[in-house]
């Protein structure tokens, strides 16, 4: 299962957000709520890792990716 990144909403321009994390099903609806304050919360879109894919074959384009 995946783990989300959630933030709670803050009430006031004072507050920080509190974030944290939480394993969930990829069939399970986002939360609403922090599950032990009750505060609002929403969930963060974060870009994730990429890999770096070399070819065996080489030249397959021009640019400086690492496809060749």
């Amino acid at each position: 299962m995946p783990i989300y990144v959630y933030e709670t909403l803050a009430a006031s321009e004072q507050e920080k957000p509190l974030r944290f994390e939480i394993m969930q099903s990829m069939a399970d609806e986002p939360l609403t709520r922090h599950p032990e304050t009750g505060q609002p919360v929403r969930r963060v879109i974060s870009g994730g890792y990429s890999l770096p894919v070399s070819s065996k074959k080489g030249g397959c384009c021009s640019s400086s990716c690492s496809c060749g």
